[in-house]
Formats: structure tokens, sequence, C-alpha cells
């Protein structure tokens, strides 16, 4: 794989998307459940991961708004982009009037609605998306006061991909909303480049950027970085960064 990666073998964004849905779309085994972040997955058997991923987030997100001078920890409507099997929205949702959940998988949707309305009566909106047309589910969200996702942008089909995700939380975002958004990061050498090729041999390693390339990329598309924070080593992988981003 690193061999092929290093030599330039390169898939079109059409051919990598239509990989990414066929993968996202079709549920099969625990290795998509944990992918999917689904509770009763193996990876998250005998422990509390599942709970702690969530809880940590949401951390970050009060974390950042106090650091900008906001009271922390109430929101309107809360967008989560990727919203597998729930770890993040049963800390969130509670805390929302409402909880808007996004999946290109339709029983990730079921799941996560399932989990949310467990632990709180906060309305619940899924949204299913098409991998291919991400820009298509916008105008059945609105306007959204916190946007999240995460362990997602590593498993985006290309970083031209992931730009096209970053403008549109950007767009559903109202003045001075915040995305809360998590990468994996490169750190410069060939074996922590994206992809490019052979989507579903290595979902997880798709997709990555320089840290200072994606705050410059957020930056073109019109967000603030306010904050960001560097995880070498995570429960689940390594080379994560966590940004804040605000809409000015």
């Amino acid at each position: 794989m690193r061999i092929l990666t290093a030599a330039g073998v390169r898939q079109s964004q059409e051919t990598l998307a239509a990989q990414a849905g066929a993968y996202w779309t079709r549920p099969d085994g625990d290795r998509w459940r944990s992918d999917s972040h689904w509770r009763d997955a193996d990876v998250f058997t005998g422990n509390d991961l599942w709970s702690h991923l969530g809880l940590r987030h949401l951390d970050m997100v009060e974390r950042g708004e106090r650091a900008l001078g906001r009271p922390a920890g109430r929101w309107g409507r809360v967008v989560e982009w990727g919203c597998g099997g729930g770890a993040n929205a049963i800390h969130f949702a509670p805390r929302a009037d409402e909880f808007v959940g996004v999946d290109v998988a339709a029983e990730s949707l079921d799941e996560c609605g399932s989990q949310v309305r467990a632990v709180c009566d906060t309305p619940w909106k899924p949204v299913l998306v098409d991998v291919a047309h991400p820009e298509d589910a916008v105008a059945g969200i609105g306007p959204c006061d916190l946007w999240l996702s995460y362990y997602v942008f590593e498993l985006l089909p290309s970083r031209e991909y992931g730009a096209r995700l970053l403008a549109l939380a950007h767009r559903m975002l109202r003045p001075g909303g915040i995305a809360s958004v998590q990468i994996k990061y490169s750190d410069g050498t060939w074996a922590t480049r994206p992809r490019r090729w052979g989507y579903r041999s290595s979902v997880a390693g798709m997709t990555a950027y320089r840290v200072e390339e994606f705050w410059e990329l957020a930056t073109r598309v019109g967000f603030v970085p306010e904050l960001v924070e560097l995880r070498p080593q995570d429960d689940l992988d390594r080379r994560y960064a966590y940004f804040t981003l605000r809409r000015p």
C-alpha cells in the first residue's frame, strides 16, 4: 500500500467517491460498525470508550467557547456531519434545542436517533446525504449554531472533497457560529500522505492535511480559525488535530 502511494498511484475523485458510497451504504459486519462508531462494535466492547469520545469532544467545544468569552453549554440547532452511531450525539443533543444528524448510511441515522431518544427529548432530525452530492443535503438542514464533524474528514475521498464540505459548514452556520472539526494530520512524510486510491483497503487513511494547510483552507473558505488541539496519539489512532473555526 505504501509503495503505491509513494509511487503516486491515483484514482479520480469520482471513482473514490463511488467507492466511499459503496462502502458506507452497505453495512457489512463488525468492521463497518466499528468504523461507524456503533455502540455494540467490538472496539467498544468491555470499555467506556464509546461514551468517552463524545464527552471529550463536548469538553473541547466548551473550552473553545470559554476561550472566546462565550457562555458554554447550550446551543440552538446543532448539526453533526457524519453522526454514525451516536457517540457524540448523546452528549451534544441534551444541550441543544434541535439536533440534526447527517450521514450517508440510513442504518446509522436510525441507530443514532435511537441513542438520542434514549437520553433526551431534544427534537431529532435525520438527514441522509449522497456521498457524490453533499450539497444537495444543505437545503433540508437550515442554519445552525454549532457544526460538528469528528472522525469524518480522514474518511473523505480526497482533500478537494474536504474543501467542499468545509464550505458547506460555513454556508450552514449562522454568523458567529462555531465549527468543531477533527482531521488526521500529515507530518510531511510519504507514509502520512493522502492515499488517493483503493478506498476500502484503508478507510481511515484516505485523507490527511498538514495542520497549516487545513488552517489556510479554513481561512480561504471564510472561517476564522481560533484554536487547534493536537493529539499525536489517540484512543483509536494517531495524528489527530481538532480545529475550532468561527464564522465571522
